[in-house]
């Protein structure tokens, strides 16, 4: 899984600093050389693959990074935090301080929590349309190459701009006609000309993404351009599963359910079996098999690994394990013979209570384990978006049968007719997608309340639908850079 070792330091370095308008103001410090430099890179197929490789660097640390791995669960509450490791304060219980404002749903726009992930995001945005703009003039690649080299940059690029919708705008219909605040969505790079750019509407992103990731599906060639595991670049399978997620997010259930179909029935991919499941989830250094994307870790030139998930998820003793476990909220919605049960590592942990300490059981999961990969779409996925899909479009059958194939295969008792299936659906996501970046959205999407109980901490456990607080304030220093950009709501 060593899909980074290649990569030329000294230009990757040098491309990374050419940052977008509102995402940072360090391009306006650079000298003039800088921009020649990349200029020069991109005149070429060896330099504009560099650059593509150099943009999936940045976008696998930009999901790994900072706060936005657990993000969605920690806010929706499927993550609590575990005991203090250091001597000073070992098996006490705090919040984090680099998530405290937003697990209290009080993040500030002065020092955001997620600032680096707003920024970097805008980044990876940059350096796509700087690859975009560039690859039609190479004369040493095929036709065949550079349309795979634009279809995956146009993915990238619609990726990082929905994932910010997610995070700063409201869901898609939290106005009937979704003219509240998008996200600025940027088609040009930094080296066009200094632009301050308004926000769209949500409707108006949602286009712009939906366009991007349709020219992507129309010019994919099933050219592999750079080297190391398929599964870890976008290819026209999983841009349609991103495709499925954003017609999820719209509430576009005919394009959502075909979409999804699509991806079932033609990818070549299948769920994972029973007999598998715990036991492909524990492989340290391998995927899934139903990963349809899995954005590889970063490695040093010796294979070793230089970051991953574990950092947050991992348990290796009592003296070495990451700072979240899964909370008893989400531990409680499992039935006892349901197999998924087994993907949590259960260890007792010295905790201070009431002053004392006292042996706790903390729920590590298994997903994370040794050095994995941000596990971006599978095919699970897929099945549960049909279901809410065809539960929408009023095929309750279509619906129930997509919920019992995936409690069928953990082992769980299928869907009762007593149920609430539009509950049901909105369960069976958190259970099969835990920690996969989705609850907090889910949340929104179904216009639910967050509600908080094992293990929180904060002084805040709970927010009710609707509220400004469903989304982060965008960093001052981006507000204070561009006149244009619009703060959101209460911040």
């Amino acid at each position: 899984m060593k899909y980074f070792k290649n990569i030329n330091t000294f230009k990757l370095t040098a491309f990374a600093l050419v940052f977008l308008l509102h995402g940072c103001s360090d391009f306006l410090e650079q000298e003039p050389g800088t921009q020649i430099s990349i200029t020069e890179q991109l005149k070429t197929k060896e330099g504009v693959l560099q650059a593509v490789n150099g943009m999936y660097r940045s976008l696998e640390s930009t999901l790994r990074g900072g706060n936005f791995a657990v993000y969605a669960d920690l806010q929706g509450g499927n993550l609590k935090f575990t005991p203090s490791r250091s001597e000073s304060s070992k098996g006490q219980v705090s919040i984090l301080e680099s998530v405290s404002n937003l697990y209290s749903f009080d993040d500030q726009p002065n020092n955001s929590n997620l600032a680096a992930f707003y920024n970097n995001s805008y980044t990876v945005i940059n350096q796509s349309n700087l690859i975009l703009e560039f690859t039609d003039a190479l004369t040493d690649a095929t036709e065949a190459e550079k349309n795979q080299i634009k279809a995956e940059a146009l993915t990238v690029r619609a990726y990082a701009h929905f994932l910010l919708s997610e995070v700063y705008s409201q869901n898609y219909d939290f106005t009937a006609d979704a003219s509240h605040l998008g996200i600025i969505y940027t088609k040009a790079s930094i080296n066009k000309g200094l632009v301050y750019p308004a926000r769209e509407t949500a409707a108006n992103t949602y286009a712009f993404i939906i366009d991007d990731i349709n020219t992507a599906l129309g010019l994919y060639s099933d050219t592999k351009i750079l080297s190391g595991p398929l599964y870890s670049y976008f290819n026209k399978t999983s841009t349609k599963a991103l495709l499925a997620r954003v017609y999820l997010s719209k509430k576009d259930w005919k394009n959502a359910y075909d979409t999804a179909n699509d991806v079932i029935t033609n990818s070549g991919v299948t769920l994972v079996s029973s007999a598998n499941y715990i036991s492909q989830w524990a492989e340290p250094d391998l995927p899934i098999s139903e990963i349809l994307l899995e954005f590889t870790i970063p490695r040093t030139t010796e294979g070793g690994a230089s970051g991953s998930l574990s950092a947050f998820y991992g348990y290796t003793s009592t003296a070495v394990y990451g700072n979240y476990a899964a909370s008893q909220d989400l531990i409680d919605l499992y039935e006892t013979s349901d197999i998924r049960k087994q993907l949590f590592l259960v260890q007792p942990i010295s905790t201070i209570v009431n002053l004392q300490p006292v042996s706790l059981n903390y729920y590590f999961t298994k997903k994370f384990q040794g050095n994995p990969g941000y596990a971006a779409f599978r095919l699970s996925e897929q099945y549960l978006i049909r279901a809410e899909a065809a539960f929408e479009l009023n095929n309750t059958a279509q619906a129930k049968s997509d919920i019992n194939t995936i409690r069928n295969r953990s082992n769980a008792s299928a869907v009762k007719d007593s149920e609430n299936l539009k509950d049901a659906i909105f369960l069976e996501r958190r259970k099969e997608l835990c920690f996969e970046g989705q609850l907090l959205f889910d949340i929104g999407r179904n216009k639910k309340d967050i509600s908080r109980i094992d293990g929180c901490i904060s002084l805040s456990c709970g927010l009710t639908y609707p509220s400004p607080k469903f989304v982060l304030p965008i960093p001052r220093s981006n507000i204070n850079l561009n006149p244009n950009l619009k703060q959101n709501e209460s911040y």
